[in-house]
C-alpha cells in the first residue's frame, strides 16, 4: 500500500509518505526514499560545480545526516526541502573548504543507469549527450542549475526546486522556458546537431 501511495502525487508528497513510513519503523522505505530523491540531490550538488565523485560524497553526507536527524524533522512533508537545503549547504561547505576546485563539465558517464542498447547506438547516444551538455554548459549559470535539477525529476516540485535554487516559485516555469528556448537556439545553429 505504501509503495502505491508513494508512486502518486508530487515528488515532495511521495517523499513525505516514504519518510513517514520509515520513521514509523518500516526501514525498507528508506531504500525507496533514497532511490526516489538521490537523482535530484545529486544534481543539486553538481549545480554547485562539484565533480561527480565529490557530489556523490555530498549526497551521501546528506543522507547520513537525515538518518541521524530523522526525529528532529517535525513534518514529513518537509523532508524533500530539508534534504535539498542540506545537500546545497554541504556542497557549499566542500567548495569553501577546497577553493582550488575548478568547474567541471557534466559528462555523459555521470548519468545513472546501465546502457541497454547496442554499442553503436550507445556511441551515437553518448555523442548526442555530450553535444547537448556542451550547449547546456554555454548557458548562464542559473539556466544550467535549473535544467540540471528539473531534467532528472520525474515530476518536479517547483516549491522545493525554487527553495533549493534560491528562486521565486513563480519564476521557475518562465525561466525554464527561456532557458530551453536559448538551448534550442544554440542546438539549431550547431551543424553537428542538425545532422543527428
Amino acid at each position: 500500500m505504501i509503495g502505491a501511495e508513494a508512486g502518486q502525487g508530487t515528488l515532495a508528497a511521495r517523499a513525505a509518505t516514504l519518510f513517514a513510513a520509515f520513521r514509523a519503523g518500516d526501514r525498507e522505505r528508506m531504500v525507496d526514499l533514497v532511490g526516489l530523491l538521490t537523482p535530484i540531490l545529486w544534481h543539486t550538488a553538481r549545480a554547485q560545480r562539484l565533480d561527480a565523485v565529490t557530489a556523490e560524497d555530498v549526497v551521501q553526507t546528506a543522507w547520513l545526516s537525515l538518518v541521524r536527524n530523522a526525529d528532529a524533522i517535525g513534518d514529513p512533508q518537509a523532508v524533500l526541502q530539508w534534504l535539498l537545503i542540506t545537500t546545497r549547504r554541504e556542497a557549499w561547505r566542500v567548495v569553501k573548504r577546497d577553493d582550488r576546485m575548478k568547474p567541471q563539465e557534466f559528462e555523459p558517464d555521470d548519468l545513472i543507469g546501465a546502457p541497454t542498447e547496442r554499442p553503436e547506438e550507445r556511441v551515437l547516444q553518448d555523442d548526442g549527450d555530450s553535444r547537448l551538455w556542451q550547449h547546456v554548459a554555454q548557458l548562464p549559470d542559473r539556466c544550467q542549475a535549473l535544467l540540471r535539477v528539473i531534467a532528472f525529476a520525474d515530476r518536479p516540485d517547483y516549491a522545493s526546486v525554487a527553495k533549493s535554487l534560491g528562486m521565486p516559485v513563480g519564476s521557475i516555469g518562465p525561466t525554464r522556458g527561456r532557458c530551453l528556448a536559448k538551448l534550442r537556439q544554440q542546438l539549431a545553429t550547431d551543424p553537428a546537431w542538425e545532422d543527428r
